[in-house]
């Protein structure tokens, strides 16, 4: 994606790692093709990025997977394994420590806008900061792959259609509201209870304000910020750097390589 900052954050984190000779590029692979693009990779590469769409085609050519990945049925990272590659979601990470920065340590009740792979990372990051209940609001029913997660989740998940009605982002306890929508899909109809949610957050960083963050915003003055997504990107690139590098992932030094080379 020609607007991604992963190479500003992996790049920032060789730098201060010290990892001469490590480099970090972005590749356009059609939809369908990742298998084969991985299949031509040389044994230099240690591991891949991957963004939507192919996160369930990295899992499905991974000859093993972490449990987020599995749980998710999808893997936003491959590893070089002595066997194959190994594949990761780090999304899940990513997100629980941006909503943590955010002001949402511990969360009872959460909406997830969207029901893709991204949707079913937020349900697991919510889930491991204590939600009981997420409520999904979705164009359609539930993916195969969405009823799986909750089942094994064993959290209520009631399940909203976009046609039928706005989304009240004051509704009495609902601590987050995650947007998982794709920077190009219009925003669902909004409306501001008498509440607010701790923390109403979209998982898009570019371009900035997405539909989503603008639908917000045009609720008035009384309507909740929206956090960027940026926090969830760096979040999971620290932790992608962790795995593909063996070292701590240079925190500090990747949030101002962030701050320096994102977008406006």
């Amino acid at each position: 994606m020609a607007h991604s900052l992963s190479p500003v954050l992996h790049r920032a984190a060789y730098d201060a790692l010290g990892l001469a000779g490590w480099s970090y590029d972005r590749q356009d692979v059609p939809a369908g093709g990742l298998a084969d693009h991985v299949a031509r990779l040389g044994p230099e590469w240690a591991g891949l990025s991957v963004t939507a769409p192919g996160k369930e085609e990295a899992l499905a050519l991974a000859e093993g997977c972490g449990t987020a990945a599995r749980l998710t049925g999808a893997a936003n990272t491959l590893l070089r394994t002595p066997t194959g590659w190994w594949a990761e979601n780090t999304d899940v990470t990513g997100l629980r420590a941006a909503l943590v920065e955010a002001g949402a340590p511990s969360v009872r009740r959460a909406v997830v806008v969207g029901g893709g792979a991204t949707a079913r990372s937020a349900l697991l990051a919510l889930a491991e900061l204590g939600a009981t209940e997420v409520t999904l609001l979705l164009r359609d029913r539930p993916r195969r792959g969405t009823q799986d997660l909750v089942a094994r989740l064993g959290m209520s998940v009631p399940v909203l259609r976009l046609a039928d009605g706005a989304l009240d982002l004051g509704a009495a306890g609902v601590d987050v509201v995650v947007s998982t929508l794709p920077a190009d899909a219009p925003a669902p109809r909004l409306r501001l209870g008498v509440g607010d949610p701790t923390v109403v957050m979209d998982v898009v960083y570019a371009p900035w304000p997405s539909p989503f963050a603008r639908a917000v915003g045009a609720l008035g003055p009384e309507a909740p910020s929206v956090v960027r997504g940026t926090g969830m990107l760096l979040h999971q690139a620290v932790r992608q750097v962790e795995l593909m590098t063996g070292q701590n992932g240079p925190v500090e030094a990747m949030r101002a390589a962030l701050a320096a080379g994102g977008p406006g």
